[in-house]
């Protein structure tokens, strides 16, 4: 077993990382050139490194139109970048997808409608339904954030407040051929799900979004309701012609980010274990049941999982679901001897704030004593980045330019 812990699990992390990056995982998956024109759109907190990715190995000409979250800009020639805020959506990300839109609708028979979709799409194709304004999509997204839903609970209502996701900007490319390229950032990688699947066939219904409110408790913006409840204008579903020849390629997933990470174990002398890639739940519950799994597991395990861990929001704190996951996983090991982790979303950002995710040791709440903080008090406020911070223990890595959801590795040293 490697004699550096920490040193290892940044190279977990890194391995998982690398699997997803754009440029070595897309190749593989482009489709060959049509007779006519070549038009990519997509969005995503990768879409920028994606459409750097077509563009590098795309023979003949193209053109076409991105959105990503600010601060994850890269160079393009050919293929237009914007960049619009996320989770919460912007006037800037509206502005993009009605030009995508636009786009898709200037295609023909012979043309090639390539879609880019990573995690972050769902926030940054933002084009609000007849009726719906930019202000009442921003309030509700905020209130499902906090509520602790599930992304694919989030997702349906954003499909149904809009006028792009959910199948919409497929069938606007009818009849060009569609091939949609994902990064697949959600729990099982349904096409419909990554970035509220814009390109796909929607399962889900109005009255599935209005189920969501009314489970979480969320009884405004009126107009929000209103449009639900309205149910006029259903999405594209199973069947529909103008969908019917789309092909969806999944470049990149989390099974493939941890089956990359469990080879650089096996190579510094561990046994990975692998307790799923597609884990949901509060990240606190998830973090006691990883610290029962660790305790017991043999010297030499690695645990590793991914998913979407979710936080419901009482506290007035700072922290994402992965560093809450972390303050949880230390308080249910209480200093037990040799256990170190790390939990950190894929993207470089946890939920809203400026940190991947934390490292945990066994001398994690010692040092927090020392320091003065108090780590149940920090946990019950949400606010797990202030206790990691005092601790030194952020995981900075900036934007990764990449999204595969969650990464979690304890090693088990003793």
């Amino acid at each position: 077993m490697s004699d550096d812990p920490k040193s290892l699990l940044r190279r977990l992390l890194d391995a998982a990382l690398a699997s997803a990056q754009p440029a070595r995982c897309l190749p593989p998956h482009l489709p060959d050139p049509p007779a006519g024109r070549t038009v990519v759109v997509g969005a995503g907190k990768a879409a920028a490194t994606m459409a750097q990715a077509v563009e590098d190995h795309w023979e003949g000409p193209l053109e076409g139109l991105v959105v990503t979250r600010y601060g994850h800009r890269v160079p393009t020639r050919a293929i237009e970048v914007v960049e619009a805020a996320h989770p919460v959506p912007d006037a800037g990300g509206r502005e993009a997808a009605a030009r995508i839109l636009a786009l898709a609708e200037t295609l023909g028979a012979d043309d090639l409608a390539l879609c880019l979709i990573s995690g972050g799409g769902s926030a940054l194709l933002t084009l609000p339904a007849a009726g719906v304004q930019l202000a009442d999509k921003q309030a509700v997204t905020g209130s499902l954030l906090r509520s602790g839903a599930a992304i694919g609970e989030i997702n349906a209502v954003r499909k149904h407040l809009s006028a792009i996701k959910g199948g919409r900007l497929g069938a606007a490319c009818h009849p060009a051929r569609l091939v949609s390229l994902l990064i697949s950032d959600v729990p099982g990688d349904d096409p419909a799900v990554i970035g509220s699947g814009p390109t796909v066939p929607d399962p889900t219904t109005f009255a599935d979004a209005l189920g969501v409110l009314r489970k979480y408790g969320i009884d405004e913006p009126a107009a929000v309701i209103r449009h639900l409840e309205g149910g006029a204008g259903e999405t594209p579903k199973e069947g529909d012609p103008r969908l019917a020849g789309a092909e969806i390629r999944i470049a990149a997933t989390p099974a493939m980010a941890l089956a990359a990470a469990a080879e650089v174990a096996r190579e510094a002398g561990c046994t990975p274990v692998i307790l799923g890639d597609a884990l949901e739940g509060e990240a606190r519950d998830l973090a006691r049941d990883h610290a029962r799994l660790a305790r017991e597991a043999a010297p030499g395990t690695v645990l590793l999982s991914g998913g979407e861990a979710t936080v419901t929001v009482t506290g007035e704190g700072r922290g994402g679901p992965n560093a809450e996951y972390a303050l949880a996983l230390a308080i249910a090991l209480d200093a037990a001897p040799g256990i170190l982790a790390t939990a950190c979303d894929t993207d470089g950002i946890d939920g809203t704030e400026d940190n991947a995710g934390a490292l945990v040791t066994p001398d994690t709440l010692a040092r927090g004593r020392a320091a003065g903080e108090d780590a149940a008090g920090r946990l019950a406020a949400n606010d797990a980045y202030g206790y990691f911070a005092a601790l030194g223990d952020l995981v900075m890595t900036g934007p990764t330019l990449t999204n595969v959801n969650d990464f979690r590795a304890i090693l088990v040293r003793r």
